[in-house]
């Protein structure tokens, strides 16, 4: 059977006017700035204005990611439009798709089938310029930072310490390291260099956290760009450039409203990687959407182990947030995979594999539920080659364990396949749970204490095993007065250790700390394990070989 493409589905859509889309969530036109027809920013002003109490928050996370495709995305679409199916005032915040992923490994980011946000083709692309602004920021304090040591350099920097990178949204291995200030003094002082991918810069994690201009600022100038000769740290303030950069970003913080196919407002803002970063969307659009609606769903990036980790440790605890519910996706195929399932044999009913994945899901949820203590549904999400024996297998084995699963058909059909979804979701928030909410750790803990509580309770490894480079940079740090901060480990999305290979629930596994890091300007530590990637490359056969426009400006081949 012929299906119809993402963007065919998205081109058929007829998308109202975006001051319509506005008025359907209670924001008064004077809070919006278009752009164009489909698009606006909206002017955070309206929280200081507002009397309208928050609404609902819902977390959608998911299972392990795997190549075979989860739809954690889709899935939080669908549920958005599910809840407005079945009566309630609704909308969804997600993150803004990255140029680099889009043409490199997937194509495009607005969820999928008949569950997606529209103008899907600018989302996917420059949208309303917001990474451009960030990457804008980011090579700003590039630029200063290189023309002070060049002027003089009176803050004794050295070059050698500089921490400080380049970034562009684009997938770019040859960018990676880098030796540039070559060809005479005139041309800048030689030295080592490399970009970073814009979603993994700090400016990123910055614009996602901050909470007004003013604080914004505040953490730009906090970010430390290298140490002097005497190793003392160095800060873009020092520099004098965080109000230039946040000039920059004076529109980039606004968040963005465009809508889902069937009308849902979808407030689009923010981005960052949820490894080198926290993973979700900005606060600001957080904030924005549940004044807005009285339920709100928004995402968090990779598995929880990783995404809805950080938007419980990091996120919710800088900006006093915590979710009334949670749902995490996971497909018949992924499981297959966590099973031991090759890609190419996915499409066969196997039972017997998709138990030996199960317990992948099941460390989901037991975080979840156990470690954080919220409550939490299932979300299966159907693909076409999906069996009833082994959908019934999910729905089973969850049930012999208390935890309800939801089959969730939105890719295929809209908010209807996902309005079963969409009333556990009210039940769950009726509850009124979330007072029983807990980190996985506390601040006053060590940074050591800290890794080694997100190591044994979120990943289910032994301990974190941390190199002496990394021993001393976490000793450096606590002298500098950063021991207080969370903690932002990144290590592979692909399993629960630091071995992309050990799928399902690897168990007596340790985790090796390489290298830890301050992301000041953020305000939590970076914790690296493993080889993470700050700038991917692109695949054999990158996605921008099947993108395409016409003379009439129709785009093609964004999946």
């Amino acid at each position: 059977m012929k299906y119809l493409s993402d963007i065919e589905i998205a081109q058929a859509c007829d998308i109202k006017p975006i001051a319509e889309t506005a008025r359907t969530t209670g924001i008064d036109e004077k809070y919006i700035e278009q752009y164009g027809k489909y698009k606006a920013k909206i002017d955070p002003v309206i929280l200081k204005e507002s009397n309208q109490k928050d609404g609902k928050l819902i977390l959608v996370t998911a299972i392990t990611p795997t190549p075979a495709g989860e739809g954690k995305t889709t899935t939080t679409i669908g549920l958005a439009d599910g809840l407005r199916r079945i009566g309630k005032k609704a909308n969804v915040a997600l993150r803004e798709p990255s140029l680099g992923p889009v043409f490199g490994i997937k194509g495009g980011a607005a969820g999928g089938g008949y569950a997606q946000v529209v103008p899907m083709e600018d989302i996917n692309l420059h949208f309303t310029g917001d990474f451009h602004a960030i990457g804008a920021a980011n090579n700003l304090l590039a630029a200063m930072l290189d023309n002070h040591i060049h002027q003089g350099n009176s803050l004794g920097i050295d070059p050698g310490k500089i921490t400080w990178r380049r970034c562009v949204d684009m997938n770019d291995r040859q960018l990676r390291n880098i030796v540039d200030g070559l060809g005479g003094k005139v041309n800048g002082v030689p030295r080592e260099d490399g970009f970073d991918i814009t979603v993994a810069s700090e400016i990123m994690a910055v614009l996602c956290l901050s909470e007004s201009v003013s604080d914004l600022k505040n953490r730009l100038s906090r970010i430390i760009v290298g140490y002097t000769y005497s190793d003392e740290p160095v800060t873009a303030g020092q520099l004098q450039a965080a109000g230039a950069m946040a000039a920059l970003l004076k529109d980039a913080i606004k968040p963005n409203l465009v809508q889902t196919l069937e009308g849902t407002p979808a407030i689009v803002h923010g981005g960052p990687f949820a490894n080198i970063a926290h993973g979700c969307n900005s606060v600001m659009a957080t904030r924005v959407a549940l004044k807005t609606a009285d339920y709100t769903v928004t995402e968090a990036g990779f598995g929880a182990d990783l995404g809805a980790e950080k938007f419980l440790d990091i996120k919710c605890r800088m900006a006093g947030l915590v979710p009334d519910a949670v749902v995490i996706v996971c497909t018949v195929r992924a499981l297959k995979m966590h099973g031991g399932v090759e890609k190419s044999a996915l499409s066969e009913e196997n039972t017997e594999a998709l138990e030996k994945g199960l317990p992948n899901l099941l460390r989901h949820v037991s975080n979840i539920k156990n470690v954080y203590h919220l409550p939490c549904v299932v979300a299966v999400n159907r693909f076409p080659t999906d069996t009833e024996n082994e959908i019934h297998t999910v729905i089973k084995k969850c049930a012999e364990l208390g935890i309800q699963a939801v089959l969730s058909t939105v890719w295929s059909d809209g908010g209807a396949g996902g309005a079963a979804l969409a009333k556990e979701v009210v039940r769950l928030c009726d509850r009124n749970e979330r007072s029983a909410f807990t980190f996985s750790y506390e601040n006053d803990l060590s940074i050591e204490e800290k890794i080694n509580a997100v190591v044994r309770k979120v990943y289910g490894g032994n301990r974190a095993v941390i190199l002496p480079q990394a021993q001393k940079q976490i000793d450096r740090l606590r002298l500098l007065g950063f021991g207080e901060c969370p903690v932002c480990i990144a290590k592979t999305q692909y399993s629960f250790s630091d071995d992309p290979k050990k799928l399902g629930a690897p168990e007596n596994f340790e985790v090796t700390v390489r290298n830890v890091k301050i992301a000041a300007g953020a305000g939590f530590i970076v914790v690296l394990t493993g080889d993470i990637m700050t700038m991917p490359g692109l695949p054999k056969s990158p996605a921008a070989e099947r993108i395409d426009i016409d003379d009439n400006g129709k785009i093609t081949g964004l999946f």
